[in-house]
């Protein structure tokens, strides 16, 4: 029996194999450069356009217990960073393929586990050189992009390129010329005279290359005009086709050819320019060339740090920003625009085409809006017996009683619209609508914070709770208009803003004409928002392009070669049990190797996929190049930062803008990478340890005695 365990388990590792196929499906979607795959419902035939672990993970059939394990690393690493699942994916499969191979060669299975753990964690410890602070960065950054000309007046610089929709800022000023090109801001702060937070971002869809002149606002005559024609363009406008002609994101925006004349704000009152740019220069880092994202995450960036040198808010607070995704509009159509915009049934317009320019009653509620709704924590009377919970006579009596005594609260207290964090009764919306109030469900709780701070608006949790603290006035609403100033009505649903003036709620408008990529556009869009999310708290990055696992592969290369006594004291500090050292010792140059075959992979696909080399092949024996060369300068790790900064690393040191003549450094977020590869190294242990548990059947005592004890698990 132990032999035949042996067989099954140390030949044909059944969990481990379940890992590696899995794992293989996300080969393409690793590194800056992905292949979008198709993932077809069976049972609807409809499609959709997926390019994350995620969603792939989430589409496949996993009905294994380690396709389990794997679908709960993923979604803690998706709920936790909401970036590193393909890394961890593909690790995950390259370590279990590798696992396997040790396994073949008849390592215990304790050897692996404890050199692995244990080289992962010297790796981690090792490439804390390569993590550079966020503040020298932006130095670096700054120091070495090319500006546009600066122009100094009252107000603070804003960056450029930016999609901030031109419409919706003209609250307090309705009477601009051309208002596809003008972009005025008016919500820094809540009293008037605060801080003069008029500005302008112009060209919302310029391409990214484009230098964006700023200019002055309607009426002031103390600032020069610039017209449109006298915007200096980049020197390099190319673009470049990526995956396909018909889902390629670099095409040239159709607003290109309108450059008419315009008139805006001049902006800028900062001593050091770079200060104004430092933010934006680190989206562009951290994006990773997806340049849609990029340019909505850079308006945001550059609409809340002006806000937050008025106000001394937080630079960049994720919990101020909201997406809404149409679909029938064309990707040029993307943008961001202040205020909540969400979207609505025809009947709701019309209510809205009602409400028009006028000041509303809001009331926030946080729960339901329905009559069987009762909140968390809710205690039942212990002395009464519930038969039915939801009685289908819904229609009846009891039903009509309870929609017309919510709606004469509704009318009692003035409420023109109503903002709700979950369902709404349909048949009380449709009253609602009849009595001209509006009903929104399905709000988050962000969104209700910040038009209860703005407003100052208590929400409740039921109607009957409604007093006069909880309604306030100052909200308005109106049809959601697009950058060519149209209002959009797109058959079963419309786009609707709700603005409060001085709320700092953005809303990111994703739009495409193609269905099954709307997923995909909203998951590359809060991708890059993370991202940018955790350098901030973490405060520094880690060198990007293949840098931080071309150090690990250096690290173990040493390790490896170092000779390795059990008495040895570098063997208590790289393994922290002395009793394993003895043990691991004739194994801990195969499982090491087998541990940087993961990262070696990693870096070979991912130069396959971004076309920096032909085949697997080519790109192991470029990276077998760079180690060797790191190895005879003496000091890995600051070859890398040289090459790094050279942008010659890996071939791959730089972002794929094709406008771009100086290659821009890419970072990667730290946090995010370490807790991707520990989960995944994690993962794979666990299957190998568990399935090993699961498959013995001999007794306890015969294993005990037996030769291959040291490969099970005693409980």
């Amino acid at each position: 029996l132990p032999m035949a365990f042996r067989d099954v388990n140390a030949r044909r590792h059944i969990g481990l194999q379940q890992l590696s196929s899995l794992a293989l499906a996300g080969r393409t979607l690793l590194g800056p450069t992905k292949s979008c795959k198709f993932i077809v419902d069976e049972s609807t035939n409809r499609s959709t356009l997926i390019c994350s672990a995620v969603r792939l993970i989430e589409s496949l059939d996993l009905t294994s217990a380690a396709g389990q394990l794997l679908n709960e690393t993923i979604q803690a690493q998706n709920k936790e960073f909401k970036t590193g699942m393909s890394t961890l994916l593909f690790l995950v499969g390259a370590w279990s393929n590798a696992i396997l191979e040790c396994l073949q060669q008849n390592v215990p299975v304790s050897a692996i586990v404890s050199v692995m753990s244990e080289g992962l964690n010297s790796c981690c410890e090792r490439v804390q050189c390569l993590q550079i602070s966020i503040d020298d960065v932006n130095k670096e950054l700054c120091s070495s992009s090319v500006r546009p000309n600066a122009f100094k007046s009252k107000t603070c610089q804003i960056g450029r390129d930016s999609l901030l929709n031109p419409e919706i800022f003209l609250y307090f000023q309705k009477d601009i010329s051309a208002p596809e090109e003008v972009i005025p801001i008016n919500s820094c702060s809540h009293q008037e005279g605060d801080c003069n937070f008029n500005k302008c971002l112009v060209k919302p869809l310029a391409s990214f290359g484009s230098i964006t002149s700023l200019v002055k606002p309607a009426g002031d005559k103390s600032t020069p005009v610039i017209s449109g024609s006298g915007v200096i363009a980049s020197s390099c406008n190319r673009q470049k086709l990526t995956h396909s002609r018909y889902f390629s994101t670099l095409g040239k925006s159709h607003f290109s050819s309108q450059q008419g004349n315009f008139q805006g704000c001049l902006s800028g009152q900062s001593a050091d320019p770079c200060e104004c740019y430092g933010l934006g220069q680190l989206v562009m880092t951290l994006s990773h060339g997806n340049q849609t994202s990029m340019k909505l995450l850079r308006s945001i960036v550059a609409y809340q740090q002006e806000r937050a040198e008025c106000s001394g808010s937080s630079q960049f607070n994720i919990a101020e920003i909201v997406t809404c995704c149409l679909l029938g509009l064309p990707e040029s159509y993307s943008c961001v625009s202040p205020g909540f915009v969400t979207l609505v049934s025809p009947e709701q317009a019309t209510v809205i085409k009602y409400f028009q320019d006028k000041p509303l009653r809001i009331l926030l509620m946080d729960g339901d809006l329905t009559e069987q709704y009762r909140h968390l924590g809710f205690n039942r009377p212990c002395n009464v017996r519930t038969i039915l919970e939801h009685p289908s006579l819904q229609e009846g009596r009891a039903g009509d009683l309870w929609l017309s005594n919510m709606l004469d609260i509704l009318i009692s207290f003035a409420v023109n619209l109503v903002l709700v964090k979950g369902n709404v009764c349909e048949n009380l919306m449709e009253r609602c609508i009849a009595n001209s109030i509006l009903v929104i469900g399905s709000v988050t709780r962000d969104v209700l914070c910040a038009f209860g701070e703005v407003t100052s608006a208590q929400p409740v949790t039921y109607l009957t709770q409604l007093n006069a603290s909880c309604v306030r006035s100052g909200a308005q609403v109106e049809l959601w208009k697009a950058c060519d100033g149209r209002a959009m009505d797109l058959g079963e649903l419309v786009p609707v803003r709700i603005k409060v003036r001085g709320i700092p709620l953005l809303t990111a408008v994703l739009t495409t004409t193609v269905t099954s990529k709307m997923q995909l556009i909203e998951d590359q869009f809060w991708t890059s928002v993370y991202r940018l999310h955790h350098a901030l708290n973490d405060k520094k990055v880690f060198l990007g392009g293949g840098a931080v696992e071309l150090l690990c592969l250096s690290h173990i290369q040493m390790l490896v070669e170092r000779p390795l006594q059990p008495a040895d004291k570098n063997t208590v500090k790289e393994f922290h049990n002395p009793c394993l050292a003895a043990s691991v010792t004739e194994y801990k140059s195969v499982v090491l190797q087998a541990l940087a075959s993961g990262w070696k992979q990693y870096l070979s696909v991912v130069m396959c996929n971004t076309a920096k080399a032909a085949s697997e092949l080519e790109a192991c024996t470029l990276v077998d190049h760079h180690l060797k060369k790191a190895a005879d300068c003496g000091s890995p790790s600051a070859y890398i930062l040289k090459e790094f900064r050279r942008g010659d690393l890996l071939r791959g040191g730089s972002t794929p803008f094709a406008d771009h003549r100086e290659g821009l450094k890419v970072y990667d977020n730290v946090t995010a990478k370490t807790e991707a590869w520990r989960r995944a190294l994690d993962l794979v242990l666990l299957v190998l340890q568990t399935d090993a548990e699961i498959i013995t059947g001999p007794k306890r005592n015969q294993l005990l005695n037996s030769h291959v004890s040291s490969e099970f698990m005693f409980l």
